[in-house]
């Protein structure tokens, strides 16, 4: 998922996605210890992913604050 397409997500929506990138995650983790997954780079792919998606939120969190601070 790009950055672009992240910022273009509503709060609600980045959270479910958020969370069903981590499960998403934890799933390709219990596979590859299981048996090596054919591209191990998707682990690395989705973990940069929940990355990008905490930031944003993290960003928007700090940014609703200041607002709210400033008021």
């Amino acid at each position: 998922m790009k950055s672009s397409e992240i910022l273009e997500l509503s709060d609600k929506e980045l959270q479910e996605r958020l969370d069903n990138e981590k499960d998403y995650l934890s799933k390709l983790r219990l596979n590859h210890a299981i048996s090596p997954l054919d591209n191990p780079n998707k682990i690395v792919e989705t973990r940069r992913n929940v990355a990008r998606m905490m930031t944003e939120l993290n960003r928007r969190s700090k940014t609703a604050q200041t607002e709210s601070d400033k008021s």
